[in-house]
């Protein structure tokens, strides 16, 4: 893949789920860096008062990730106005909220297709034209831990996010295929303060890292040609991430009940595991 950023004065960032949390950081630090960038989401105001505090050129368009036909014009704003995309974020999520296991099949509904078909079609209406271009570009797709180490409850919430990265890894080889210097990343935050918190006082959790952070960690990372992007927080070091992750995908090959992590009759063995990853 080539070295040449794609985070740099004059290149064009496309972003959804822009009007806050992690896209409206990826906004303020693009335009600090003097990127053009178009704005996406279904508020409108949001994105307005956003697109105001931004010194850096800037275009926006509302709609729903879940209609192609809206990310389709999404597309078409895009290169219109700047003639190219070089970092598209497909970033717009909503909580898991309303669903369960067997329950609550129109919340299931909307969260796939916010979370799931909200980057099937980003990828679906973008790469195409960005591969036509011929010119450094990175896809980022934004993804959770819930949908890597599947911890239970808000069942729909962590299909999506796994079908997210399934995807991007699909898409990743996809693109290598192609030779053409467009990368594929899969964005990954720890614990967040985003609108998707839960903080009903305002005030940011202990332990949280700030969406800032998460975005300063995605460039760095981009730009050292990481695929898998893993943020840490303030209560779990990468270390810890590294040891969960491990277990989980060991349920398979070891052969243990789903989800062993949190069944009562395995969790001493896995503190011990752990333990025992971590060194202590």
């Amino acid at each position: 893949m080539a070295s040449e950023t794609p985070f740099a004065p004059g290149k064009v960032a496309v972003i959804t789920g822009a009007a806050s949390g992690i896209g409206r950081a990826a906004a303020e630090r693009f335009s600090g860096i003097g990127m053009r960038i178009v704005l996406f989401d279904k508020d409108a105001a949001g994105l307005a008062e956003v697109a105001g505090s931004l010194a850096a050129e800037t275009k926006t368009i509302a709609g729903d990730v879940g209609q192609f036909a809206d990310v389709e014009r999404l597309r078409d704003a895009a290169f219109q106005a700047f003639g190219e995309v070089n970092v598209l974020m497909n970033n717009a999520a909503i909580g898991g909220e309303g669903s369960d296991n067997w329950n609550g099949l129109d919340a299931w509904r909307r969260i796939l297709e916010v979370n799931l078909w909200g980057v099937v079609n980003g990828v679906h209406a973008f790469t195409p034209a960005i591969l036509e271009q011929g010119t450094r570009a990175a896809i980022i797709n934004t993804g959770s831990k819930q949908g890597i180490t599947n911890p239970p409850g808000f069942a729909a919430y962590a299909v999506s996010k796994a079908g997210v990265k399934t995807l991007t890894e699909q898409l990743a080889h996809g693109l290598l295929e192609t030779g053409k210097p467009v990368s594929a990343h899969l964005l990954v935050p720890g614990w967040t303060y985003t609108g998707l918190t839960n903080a009903p006082d305002g005030k940011q959790p202990v332990g949280t890292w700030t969406a800032d952070q998460v975005v300063e960690r995605m460039i760095g990372a981009v730009e050292g040609g990481d695929f898998y992007v893993i943020c840490p927080d303030g209560m779990v070091t990468p270390e810890l991430d590294a040891a969960r992750i491990r277990w989980s995908a060991e349920d398979m090959t070891e052969n243990r009940p789903a989800l062993s992590r949190w069944n009562p009759a395995w969790k001493d063995r896995f503190e011990a595991f752990v333990k025992k990853e971590l060194g202590e």
